[in-house]
């Protein structure tokens, strides 16, 4: 199961925040992380699968369905490897590394409400693997909507801030204009989420 609680719990249980936004960071708070005693490696594994897992918003069985799909694929590269690379070309993680939305939280219910087409048509599945090539774009009807015209907004400030480049992820181009994402390419590892110890997490599994 999805956990559904206070999630500024989950960040000082990992003692990062999770989720993007400024009122998951740990110094806007009274509290600092929870205090955590000395830990076995198992334990440690433990830890970092949980805060994969939970920055991605996956239950326990979505987030396992990945490492399992990982260890039987044939293509090239380490379980750990096309484990990240699978999280990572999920809709909406796109979505999320794109701009588009303010956190995962966010792109997840911006696609489950079908904001969004994919190579010309309608979407709601967040979980929906990308390939190269692949066309993501904001449906012609919300383009005008309040919320995504904010978030051009930050877009067009962040672009002057970046010199014209949108998304960290090299992998990604971003047609801010018309609103548009495409797959250029693959996620390679210095693309992935650098604080995410993915080999402890398919440690943690293969026991």
């Amino acid at each position: 199961m999805r956990y559904t609680g206070p999630k500024k719990k989950l960040c000082r249980r990992e003692g990062i925040n999770l989720f993007g936004t400024e009122k998951y960071d740990l110094e806007k708070g009274k509290r600092g992380p929870l205090r955590s005693r000395k830990t076995s490696e198992f334990g440690t594994q433990l830890r970092k699968k949980q805060l994969a897992k939970r920055m991605f918003g996956l239950s326990e069985k979505q987030f396992f369905s990945y490492f399992t799909k990982a260890q039987k694929s044939g293509a090239a590269g380490t379980t750990w490897e096309k484990m990240l690379k699978g999280l990572e070309l999920r809709l909406d993680n796109v979505v999320y590394r794109s701009g588009f939305a303010r956190t995962r939280m966010q792109s997840r219910q911006f696609v489950g409400h079908a904001h969004f087409t994919l190579n010309g048509i309608k979407v709601s599945i967040p979980s929906i693997a990308l390939k190269v090539g692949d066309v993501i774009e904001l449906r012609a009807k919300l383009k005008e909507s309040p919320l995504y015209k904010s978030l051009l907004e930050e877009l067009a400030e962040f672009t002057k801030e970046s010199k014209g480049k949108i998304s960290s992820a090299k992998w990604i181009e971003v047609d801010i204009k018309n609103l548009k994402i495409t797959v250029t390419a693959l996620p390679e590892k210095e693309d992935f989420e650098q604080i995410i110890d993915i080999q402890k997490i398919v440690e943690f599994y293969s026991k």
